[in-house]
């Protein structure tokens, strides 16, 4: 249902723009303010999890994450609309690391990989089905109508739970680490809302280079408070282990890139293109299955090459993808659109899906709920910064072209801005050593030769 939602909001974001009176480019604030929404929130997850019982904490978060998506589709104006997508975000933020953590705690680190597998593939049905569907109901009814088929799929989703998950025994969480949550959650909070603001003109210069100081301030603190606490709400501990620092750190300059894509795209292929919402859904969800054709073929290429090969090479693969559709333009013919889009999404996926599963590799069973609260908080971050970087591109190239509107340039230059983000991950990589998480992957290095 959140991959849904996400997938749906950049398809149906022109129409939005027009409804509202804003500009399309202006309006990513209807993402990023979800997306920061997330990354205060989460870091909460696992502690409020492990108090309360992960199965009634994943019932609630539904419930407000449903009820969210019904208060935006009611939106009349810019204000009320993103206050309904940070309620919407705080739902989010507990049902997916939640979600997660349901099934970490029971399966052990040999079925990890088809368990990760397992987990990631349902959710791809979200950007598979999203960006026609959002495309269709924004064409036929309504922008209002994408967040109102989240109501069915929450009712669902609240009735299978009730049904099938069994709750887990509860945990001592220890005492909430107040100063932490506010110190992480205001410098998120910051960064993001300052990024989101540069070369845009919503405010004036000098009010977001106060905010983004302020941000590098709290950030600053948050750090200091969380290396002194004894039980931190964000473990930085943690990004010691070799398998889950490296996906958290390099990793995320890959998110950033890749995140860039779902709002460069749809943009231009209705912006530029002159496509329709519903035939820019109908082109856009050909990454979504691209991405779960390859879910079946991870397994067996990590066995054969581990994680360290894969992360490398793919890398250079997943981020030309992205470059690639510099390439676009209103002469090309849609078919050969969608099988780029499709070879790009085999590539993304092969890279998400190792990176979450090398993540808690390593990860002792006490820290579970810290992990899978830092790894969603970076996760979303990422995805935020990757709003942010496309929009950042095509307003400096705006800037620098002296026009009101983005044209085919602006957004050539953002494709292949992300795609060198997303390779910025490689020293990273390159530093793993050859047999990390081989209990995992199963692969046996070849020892070298005397």
């Amino acid at each position: 249902m959140q991959n849904l939602d996400s997938s749906v909001v950049a398809t149906a974001l022109p129409a939005m723009a027009r409804d509202l009176g804003r500009d399309p480019v202006h309006l990513s604030v209807a993402i990023t303010s979800y997306l920061v929404a997330l990354c205060v929130f989460i870091p909460v997850s696992g502690w409020v999890a492990d108090g309360f019982g992960p199965r009634r904490v994943f019932m609630w978060a539904i419930l407000v994450f449903t009820g969210a998506s019904a208060l935006v589709g009611l939106s009349q104006g810019l204000g009320t609309l993103v206050a309904a997508r940070v309620l919407q975000g705080l739902g989010g933020a507990m049902m997916v690391p939640v979600g997660r953590l349901l099934l970490l705690r029971r399966v052990s680190k040999e079925e990890l990989l088809t368990a990760m597998t397992w987990l990631t593939m349902p959710a791809l049905l979200g950007p598979i089905f999203g960006p026609p569907i959002g495309g269709l109901l924004t064409d036929a009814v309504s922008w209002r109508a994408v967040f109102w088929i989240n109501i069915p799929v929450g009712a669902l989703g609240l009735l299978l739970v009730w049904r099938f998950i069994p709750e887990l025994e509860k945990q001592d969480p220890g005492p909430l680490d107040t100063r932490g949550l506010l110190f992480w959650g205001i410098a998120l909070a910051l960064l993001v809302s300052g990024l989101e603001t540069i070369g845009r003109g919503l405010v004036p210069l000098w009010v977001t280079l106060g905010v983004l100081g302020l941000g590098a301030l709290a950030t600053l603190a948050a750090v200091l408070h969380s290396k002194q606490a004894v039980r931190p709400a964000v473990d930085l501990s943690l990004l010691s282990i070799p398998s889950f620092g490296m996906p958290m750190l390099s990793g995320t300059l890959f998110r950033i890139g890749a995140g860039a894509l779902p709002f460069l795209l749809p943009l231009t292929l209705q912006l530029v293109f002159g496509l329709s919402a519903s035939g820019s859904g109908l082109l856009t969800f050909a990454t979504a299955l691209g991405a779960l054709t390859m879910k079946p073929l991870i397994r067996p290429l990590l066995r054969r090459f581990g994680f360290r090969t894969i992360l490398v090479a793919n890398a250079v693969a997943a981020a030309a993808g992205v470059a690639v559709c510099a390439l676009f333009n209103p002469s090309w013919p849609p078919i050969a659109i969608f099988l780029v889009l499709a070879a790009g999404g085999l590539s993304r996926s092969l890279q998400f899906t190792s990176m979450a599963t090398m993540a808690f590799a390593d990860v002792p069973q006490n820290k579970l709920a810290a992990a899978t609260a830092m790894t969603g908080t970076i996760q979303q971050l990422s995805v935020a910064l990757g709003v942010v970087l496309g929009s950042l591109t095509l307003a400096a190239g705006m800037h620098f072209r002296g026009t009101a509107e983005p044209g085919l340039a602006e957004f050539q230059a953002g494709f292949v801005v992300a795609g060198l983000v997303m390779l910025a991950m490689l020293p990273g990589a390159l530093r793993l050593p050859r047999d990390v998480a081989a209990r995992v992957s199963g692969h046996r290095p070849t020892p070298p030769q005397a």
